[in-house]
């Protein structure tokens, strides 16, 4: 299993090529290619480095899927015998990226295949037995 552990926005985060997280909000267009290079340790299949703080030569490719809105959370404050209550709600702006590739040195070693041609599926006979 091929993953990386990297910090984006304060937030240390494990992603693996192939799936999508929820970041904090960046200011970058959708459908758009970043680069996150605060690389904390990668992991290829048993080979582990870790980085002090940072892993030399190590990126993470991802792209801007959407933006979008976290779920709500309630904060209420209540006094008891003073007739204070103070409800307040936030909802917390993020982004989401879909993780393309790990890159070590100048070698990727989890990419994932984006198909640009549609597969055909395999065509299989069926035999009809003679009765």
């Amino acid at each position: 299993m091929t993953y990386a552990i990297v910090e984006t926005s304060g937030k240390q985060l494990r992603v693996e090529p192939g799936r999508f997280y929820d970041i904090d909000r960046i200011a970058v267009a959708e459908d758009e290619q970043i680069t996150l290079d605060r690389v904390l340790l990668v992991n290829d299949d048993g080979e582990i480095v870790v980085g002090q703080p940072t892993v030399t030569n190590a990126t993470v490719s991802a792209t801007v899927m959407r933006h979008l809105r976290g779920r709500k959370v309630v904060v209420y404050k209540m006094r008891p015998k003073k007739k204070t209550r103070k409800k307040q709600g936030h909802r917390q702006e993020l982004t989401r990226i879909m993780i393309d590739s790990i890159t070590v040195g100048g070698k990727s070693i989890g990419e994932v295949a984006h198909a640009t041609e549609p597969v055909e599926p395999v065509a299989t006979e069926v035999v009809a037995e003679a009765e």
